[in-house]
């Protein structure tokens, strides 16, 4: 049964107390092999990356999002609602985030929900909250973890995150050992731990964890907040993910394909355009829509279709940041570079 899309003269389900249109079951592989081809045809969203609430328990260095503040967070009828007509409209993959999604405790419901509409669902934290409950309760729903992990040092750990929180984090990856689904972890190089990288891919490989190493940014909206003490001479930070391309320290395909993303932004060579708003959408907490969280929102998904939201878009200030911005955040330029590099694409280790 498709779902309809209201529109944005009238009220959602949820608005007139009715409950929402989901499905029983998961739809079939030919339905969703379609909406993705589609939106890839037509270069629409593929990707939603969801802050499915505000509160957090870090209070990182580089975070400038606004957390712990009284704003909105959709109900789980309310999120049913509105992914059930991103799913029609095409989009196939949700990045979860907040906040620190741990923290929200319907979590577990609110997956399976998302899987049951379609989705495959990548649950990003920072790894604090882990018990071993909730980690088979993941597994059997396949969900794909990304841990946020910078240092395996404490004082550095407190420095970066705000938080002490490090001997949690690494009881939350003892948990996950035998998990059977892809897992992550991802290290954000900053003046602060540069000299540590190596080591903390090293652990991760060790773990059966899949490394991700990207760049701190500053000055980038909310995704980059400026702090002195983590900002690098462009140099040195490049140096850091030359030698781990040399030492083949990370796993083939888009790994290696993303840290040459990164030598190419640090040497100061521009990238290729982002994917916001063209592949990829950001969905705040309330359920506001905007190409990135870093632009400013066009639409809400409990009053209006997504068609309708991305054509509010304003194209010319997505380029105009894309041009001048010196974010090439993984969520923002994925789906295009894989794109661009299907080989590398191809030799990725990971199965979904």
């Amino acid at each position: 049964m498709l779902i309809q899309i209201e529109q944005t003269s009238q009220k959602s389900p949820v608005e007139r107390g009715q409950p929402s249109t989901t499905r029983d079951k998961k739809p079939s592989l030919r339905h969703s092999l379609w909406g993705g081809l589609r939106n890839l045809v037509f270069q629409r969203p593929l990707l939603a990356v969801w802050q499915i609430n505000l509160r957090c328990n870090s209070s990182c260095s580089y975070c400038n999002l606004p957390l712990n503040e009284g704003r909105y967070e959709m109900t789980r009828d309310e999120i049913r609602h509105a992914f059930a007509g991103l799913y029609e409209e095409g989009v196939r993959f949700v990045f979860v985030q907040g906040g620190e999604p741990l923290l929200r405790k319907d979590l577990s419901g609110i997956l399976q929900d998302l899987i049951r509409i379609g989705f495959h669902v990548t649950l990003i934290t920072n790894g604090t909250r882990f018990t071993s409950g909730l980690v088979q309760e993941l597994d059997k729903l396949a969900v794909s973890l990304s841990i946020s992990l910078d240092t395996l040092d404490l004082l550095r750990y407190e420095r970066i995150r705000g938080a002490d929180q490090l001997s949690q984090v690494l009881g939350g990856l003892d948990l996950l050992e035998g998990y059977r689904h892809p897992k992550f972890l991802t290290c954000i190089v900053s003046e602060v731990n540069r000299d540590e990288v190596h080591e903390v891919v090293r652990f991760a490989r060790s773990r059966g964890f899949l490394p991700v190493v990207g760049a701190y940014h500053w000055d980038v909206g909310l995704y980059g907040k400026q702090d002195p003490i983590l900002m690098y001479e462009r140099q040195q930070a490049r140096r850091v993910f030359e030698r781990l391309l040399e030492e083949d320290l990370l796993p083939p395909g888009y790994f290696q394909r993303y840290a040459k993303d990164n030598v190419s932004w640090l040497s100061g060579v521009s990238l290729k355009p982002c994917d916001a708003g063209r592949y990829s959408i950001a969905i705040d907490a309330s359920g506001n829509v905007s190409p990135c969280l870093s632009l400013p929102v066009t639409g809400n998904l409990l009053e209006s279709s997504l068609s309708e939201i991305i054509a509010r878009f304003d194209r010319q200030e997505i380029q105009r940041c894309s041009d001048r911005s010196s974010c090439n955040r993984l969520d923002g330029r994925v789906i295009g570079s894989v794109l661009r590099h299907p080989i590398a694409a191809w030799q990725t280790p990971v199965t979904w």
